[in-house]
């Protein structure tokens, strides 16, 4: 699948979006090792804590389905009512989800470039020095 189908498949999650509260909606697209594609959208509360990224979304969705190995992920946000084409970077909590289960080298983070078009990114390039699971073995 090529960036630009991913980062379609991402804003179409992203209609998904429960944001009552921020207007900003997410959506993610992850592609597992196995070829599947797993989608999220962020999920807000009134108490803030309780809300859930698009990214986890994806990913916890994936875990729960016994996938453990993955390639990359496209993610799509933006204002309610935009075109989702705006750099819209994972949050830190996000990254860390991602150090969790994918080689930082490796792993390919695709967002929208405001242009048009997409960039890509590794896990490591997004996230330097990360703390991972091989920190702790």
């Amino acid at each position: 699948m090529t960036n630009e189908e991913l980062m379609t498949e991402a804003k179409k999650a992203r209609e998904h979006a429960y944001a009552p509260y921020s207007h900003f909606q997410v959506g993610a697209a992850l592609v597992a090792g196995n070829g599947k594609v797993y989608h999220g959208c962020n999920i807000e509360n009134a108490a803030y804590g309780p809300s859930c990224c698009a990214e986890r979304t994806a990913f916890f969705q994936a875990v729960c389905e016994g996938v453990r190995e993955f390639e990359k992920i496209a993610i799509a946000g933006g204002p309610e009512g935009s075109g989702a084409d705006e750099l819209c970077a994972p949050c830190g909590v996000c990254r860390q989800v991602m150090m969790e289960f994918c080689n930082p080298q490796a792993f390919q983070i695709v967002l929208a470039d405001g242009k048009g078009g997409c960039r890509q990114f590794t896990l490591d390039e997004l996230l330097p020095y990360g703390f991972g699971p091989k920190n702790l073995g």
